[in-house]
């Protein structure tokens, strides 16, 4: 039987669509069944509320459209929001560079938090650039693989060997996750930024288990 080049086509588009998704980090909100802990399966989910992840996309949109209309070449600024709390990576030209631009980011609806990490330094090289891509691909992947953790929980940024780890977690979690991104090739630092959560209000995050049906 032959077989349609169109046929053919669509179904490339459909593994390369799979494999971007995958590659971004598994991010859909609607649960996921990844291995662990939950009736022998680990739930992951995001533990942020809807608005939460709402303002977070509007946040790192607002941000970044703002520091580089305010300040243009003099600044790399990478604006990631997790929860409303606000990690600031890249590079800048000065340190009143760097200033500005929190005090810029500190202006954006719904941010509750700065954490700046800008570095006052050259931008990376494309091939530094991407190192820390890597490096980041290692640590999610690392986290997935680790079946007492939800990948969903946590956000990787990579900027110069420095893993950044953000996330609402536990202490067991948070320990648990430092410990893979450090022993991951080529990381030369790891800086937490964590919500920690008690063990009972993880539990109260996570969907309750069905009950058995009778037949």
């Amino acid at each position: 039987m032959t077989h349609s080049p169109f046929a053919a086509r669509r179904r490339a588009v459909a593994g390369v669509f799979a494999a971007l998704t995958l590659s971004m980090g598994l991010s859909a909100c609607a649960p996921l069944i990844v291995g662990g802990a939950v009736g022998g399966a680990l739930v992951a989910v995001d533990r942020r509320t809807s608005g939460a992840q709402l303002d977070d996309q509007g946040i790192e949109l607002r941000a970044t459209n703002r520091v580089r209309d305010q300040m243009g070449n003099r600044a790399r600024a990478v604006v990631t929001s997790y929860n409303r709390r606000v990690l600031l990576t890249g590079e800048v030209a000065s340190a009143a560079d760097k200033e500005l631009a929190g005090k810029i980011v500190s202006g954006v609806d719904n941010v509750t938090e700065i954490i700046n990490e800008l570095a006052v330094t050259n931008s990376p090289s494309l091939t530094e650039r991407a190192g820390d891509t890597l490096i980041t691909g290692r640590v999610r992947a690392s986290l997935v693989d680790a079946k007492d953790l939800s990948v969903t929980a946590f956000k990787v940024v990579t900027e110069r060997n420095t893993v950044y780890l953000m996330g609402r977690v536990t202490q067991r979690e948070a320990n648990r996750a430092t410990d893979i991104a450090r022993n991951i090739s080529g990381v030369q630092r790891v800086v937490r930024s964590f919500e920690i959560l008690t063990e009972e209000e993880l539990a109260r995050m996570l969907p309750k288990p069905a009950a058995n049906e009778t037949k």
